[in-house]
This record gives structure tokens, C-alpha cells and sequence, in this order.
């Protein structure tokens, strides 16, 4: 299986948005629920590149950033960092479903 680029990339831009908000605001909230959250990710993209029926971490942790990072879009209208995680979370979901979808009609 090849690995999933993609979602280890999400996995860093989450990682390094963490740590730059500790650096840049001192939010050391920021910097540990960025690295939890960017930790999952890249566990959710390994268990992904093993099995791609198996993304349910990946597609639980996007999501969930797409809310979160959605609902404080709404309320600021600030694109960093939250409209742009909006953005890369609801672009990885769309590939997960795409590949999933393209699964099925394979097996089919």
C-alpha cells in the first residue's frame, strides 16, 4: 500500500499551526491541541495507507476540525488560521469520500 501523502501533510499542517499559535500568541492550549489533534491525524493517514477502508480516525479528526475551525470562521471572518483549516479539512474529507467511492466501484 502507498502511503497517504495527503493526509500526512494535514497531519503537519495541523501539527505546525499548534506550535505557531504558541509562538506567535503564547497559547500553549493551542500548541498542545494542535499536536494531539495533528498526532491523530497522522495515526488516522498511517491506519489509512494500511487498509483505505480503514479511515474512520482520519475522517473523524477532519471533520471535526472542519466544525470547530468552521464555527470560529463564522463568528471572526478571519482566514488564518481558521477558514484556511476549514478549507484543508473539508478538501481532505472530499478525497476520503472520493477514494472511498472509487473503492466500491472497483469491487464491483
Amino acid at each position: 500500500m502507498a502511503l497517504d501523502w495527503i493526509g500526512f501533510g494535514y497531519a503537519l499542517l495541523v501539527s505546525s499551526g499548534g506550535v505557531l499559535g504558541y509562538v506567535k500568541a503564547g497559547s500553549i492550549t493551542s500548541m498542545v491541541v494542535g499536536l494531539l489533534v495533528g498526532l491523530s491525524a497522522a495515526v488516522g493517514s498511517y491506519m489509512t495507507s494500511q487498509n483505505p477502508r480503514n479511515s474512520w480516525l482520519l475522517q473523524g479528526t477532519a471533520g471535526t476540525v472542519a466544525v470547530v475551525m468552521g464555527l470560529r470562521f463564522l463568528m471572526s471572518f478571519k482566514f488564518m488560521p481558521a477558514g484556511m483549516m476549514t478549507i484543508a479539512s473539508v478538501f481532505l474529507l472530499l478525497k476520503i469520500i472520493v477514494g472511498r467511492s472509487m473503492l466500491s466501484s472497483n469491487n464491483t
